[in-house]
């Protein structure tokens, strides 16, 4: 099986990160406008990219301020089965450092004392593909845009996640 990974340093409280991907007005606010969910763990978020598409999302774990995890129910054919999840770390400069020193270039750039930091998985592809180039590609996008939320207030969620 193959797996996206990212890992984003962002210049917010842990509590505002996991706000924006756990609750409705935050994933519409960085990933689609069109979300639906009742962020309870066991039901399902569905999130809408236009007319005719879509994804829905068990709600498989909601730990506060620390994890969540989705298991993909419906959408194109090679998302159903993958898993995604989203873990929270935070800390000041110092300590991320310490405890990632592979972040450092984006520690450097941290503008605030301290930070969450975010790693996100896509897990369980079958296979290397357009439409996983594709998804690696705007997962990052998205990222930015959560990024963005949680440190302006403003996202850049679908359709203007390519847009600069």
């Amino acid at each position: 099986m193959l797996n996206i990974y990212h890992s984003l340093l962002i210049g917010a409280s842990r509590e505002k990160v996991y706000h924006a991907i756990s609750s409705q007005p935050g994933l519409s606010a960085w990933w689609t406008p069109h979300t639906k969910t009742s962020a309870e763990a066991g039901s399902i978020a569905r999130f809408s990219f236009g007319p005719d598409y879509f994804k829905e999302m068990k709600i498989v774990k909601l730990t506060p301020f620390e994890e969540v995890q989705w298991h993909c129910v419906a959408g194109a054919h090679e998302w159903i089965g993958t898993d995604i999840s989203f873990h929270l770390l935070s800390g000041d400069k110092e300590t991320l450092r310490k405890m990632h020193p592979e972040m450092e270039g984006q520690i450097e750039q941290l503008v605030y004392d301290s930070g969450t930091l975010l790693i996100f998985q896509h897990k369980g592809w079958d296979t290397y593909s357009p439409m996983f180039a594709e998804c690696n590609y705007t997962w990052g996008q998205f990222l930015r845009s959560l990024k963005l939320l949680c440190e302006t207030g403003k996202g850049k969620p679908w359709p203007h996640q390519h847009r600069l």
